[in-house]
């Protein structure tokens, strides 16, 4: 009998957030994946260097890459060190592969990387969200309701 899985993943440390994705994007579902690393980009990412805002991930070949993220290079990793934009493979079971691929193929949906953390153990993960773009009357209408809640919140510090 399988393990349920966690609402929220068990986040330590996290590297890189990409918050502009929950306001370009309906977020449909997220999921946990690892990253294959080299060792000097654990190393970057452990000091904290990192950036996902306009990277994505694609299926290609029944495995799922992660395209344009940047991990500069460790400044102490001479000539061992690591392409910074390189295509890293993100490490999924295979029933999680074909369901991203099914979605992405049928239903026309994006696959975008919320954050880069460290788990509870010391490994790199990846939270990756099946999306579909919104358009601009959606981003409108987020914006408002932003608004709104803010004003609310404010409204009743004050009255009490």
């Amino acid at each position: 009998m399988a393990r349920p899985k966690p609402e929220t993943f068990d986040k330590q440390r996290v590297v890189a957030d990409n918050r502009r994705v929950r306001f370009d994007y309906h977020i449909e579902d997220t999921y946990e994946a690892g990253l294959a690393l080299q060792g000097t980009e654990v190393k970057a990412l452990r000091a904290g260097e990192a950036s996902i805002k306009e990277s994505y991930a694609e299926v290609r070949d029944g495995q799922v890459w992660l395209v344009n993220s940047n991990i500069p290079e460790y400044s102490h990793g001479n000539r061992l060190n690591h392409e910074p934009r390189r295509p890293r493979k993100l490490l999924l079971h295979e029933r999680e592969i074909q369901r991203l691929f099914g979605a992405v193929e049928r239903k026309g949906m994006t696959l975008v990387p919320l954050s880069v953390y460290f788990n509870k153990t010391g490994r790199a993960k990846v939270e990756l969200a099946l999306a579909k773009g919104k358009q601009a009357h959606d981003k409108r209408q987020t914006v408002k309701d932003r608004d709104w809640k803010r004003d609310k919140a404010r409204l009743m510090r004050e009255k009490g």
